[in-house]
């Protein structure tokens, strides 16, 4: 295959709307196999930078893209919120957001349900006192 057709594939998926269905299907097949477990969930937030010149067609930027401030550089693009098993590593859940959106408000979109612990960074301070998290109940690490 040449360098576009991963890209390709996941706009077929896309534009079908068959990638989440598709990521979930996969996690229950490695949970029925044994390979995923579902004791406890690791979090975490990565920026994924994007271009953030207007020299293009439309002249403009992705209006999905916004810059944030982490340390003291700037980044524009977009953020992958990730939930994945403690045990075998294997990712579980994805978000994707604008780079602006903090860490903690797709926390409740990562985790499955059935963990006894979530493992986080400082990004992730202050969960267990958000109203949408009050019902989860595990040990936050």
């Amino acid at each position: 295959p040449d360098r576009t057709t991963i890209m390709n594939f996941r706009h077929l998926l896309e534009q079908h709307q068959l990638a989440r269905q598709l990521f979930k299907t996969i996690n229950r097949w490695l949970a029925e196999a044994g390979v995923m477990m579902t004791q406890g969930t690791l979090v975490d937030a990565t920026i994924i930078e994007a271009p953030s010149s207007t020299k293009n067609k439309e002249q403009q930027r992705d209006p999905e893209m916004h810059q944030t401030k982490k340390g003291n550089q700037w980044h524009f693009g977009m953020k992958a919120h990730i939930g994945v098993d403690a045990k075998s590593g294997l990712t579980h859940s994805l978000v994707t957001t604008a780079a602006n959106e903090h860490d903690l408000n797709q926390l409740g979109n990562l985790l499955h349900g059935e963990e006894q612990f979530v493992s986080a960074d400082a990004g992730y301070q202050g969960a267990p006192q958000r109203e949408e998290l009050a019902e989860v109940d595990v040990d936050w690490l």
